[in-house]
């Protein structure tokens, strides 16, 4: 996917972090910077924490986009889901058309340029915000994923997990005809799509096979809901074992993500983001490029790796 504005030295710039990221403003050439960044990661020990923009050109658009702003719809929270029989109804009839897009997301160029770093054995780890598993898809290993995947469920009652496909068998078995209703507009992120009152009010909700009576959540972290600590700690260790935190994709709006950019800062571990837009991470990171990641990272990969 591209960017009508691919072409011009205001999108594909760079400017320090002292300087802070204006895009209003013509932006030198940043051949440089890229070689430099490519120097740094040839380095090795780097850190890749990932956002949904790497996932945009898999045909998973973000909830912001370059702007930075939120985009019109809003995720259900862990307080709606979990308190509301209706709302789980409202989510497993949205997510369940959803799911079929999400697997039908191919990993994009930026992904296995991730993957290719990886075996080259330049990455002390990979983190990702995302829940798609197109990580995984383009050839990564390992990677943590922070706020879960959308391809397991978790009882809320006996904490059973169990595989998505799975419930997604059983969910159209209740519902014969659901994967036949339109669905209006793209799928966001978290595998959400927009359907008709009707069809969320008809639609059949499946309870724990494990315990017969608990109900199913996917296992994400919801919007409200903590990030297990245990893989907050695994996070922070990655960095301190880093010597380059490289940002893909995130505006770090979330401060489950922007904490580990402290962290870096913090300790003096150097940081480079690579991203369409502002990130609340700007001014803390050593090298800033805007750019679409599936055009710079193969290209970053290349010249790290020497060919």
């Amino acid at each position: 996917m591209s960017h009508p504005h691919a072409g011009s030295s205001a999108y594909a710039g760079w400017v320090s972090a002292a300087a802070g990221l204006d895009l209003s403003r013509d932006l030198p050439d940043d051949a440089a910077e890229r070689r430099r960044l490519a120097r740094l990661v040839s380095g090795g020990e780097v850190l890749v924490l990932s956002g949904a923009g790497l996932s945009t050109e898999s045909g998973i658009p973000d909830y912001r986009g370059p702007t930075g702003r939120r985009h019109p719809a809003t995720p259900m929270t862990y307080q709606e889901f979990t308190g509301s029989a209706a709302a789980r109804q409202r989510y497993w009839a949205r997510s369940h058309r959803g799911w079929q897009r999400i697997l039908q997301a191919r990993p994009n160029s930026g992904h296995q340029a991730v993957g290719r770093l990886q075996r080259a054995g330049l990455l002390t780890g990979v983190i990702t915000q995302n829940v798609d598993g197109l990580h995984q898809a383009g050839g990564a290993r390992g990677v943590i994923e922070l706020h879960g995947g959308l391809d397991r469920v978790v009882c809320l009652a006996c904490r059973a997990i169990s595989p998505r496909e799975e419930l997604d068998e059983r969910l159209a078995e209740a519902n014969p005809r659901a994967r036949d209703v339109a669905v209006s507009g793209p799928v966001k992120p978290d595998g959400d799509v927009e359907l008709a009152e009707p069809e969320i009010e008809s639609f059949q909700v499946v309870d724990c096979l494990d315990c017969g009576a608990g109900p199913l959540k996917p296992d994400v972290v919801f919007f409200g809901e903590n990030v297990p600590p245990d893989r907050v700690a695994r996070c922070y260790a990655l960095v301190e074992a880093s010597r380059l935190l490289l940002v893909l994709g995130s505006s770090l709006t979330v401060a489950s993500g922007f904490r580990f950019v402290r962290r870096a800062a913090a300790r003096g571990i150097p940081v480079a983001i690579v991203n369409q837009g502002v990130t609340r991470g700007d001014p803390l990171a050593d090298v800033l490029l805007d750019s679409p990641l599936g055009q710079l990272l193969p290209a970053l990969a290349a010249e790290a790796i020497g060919r």
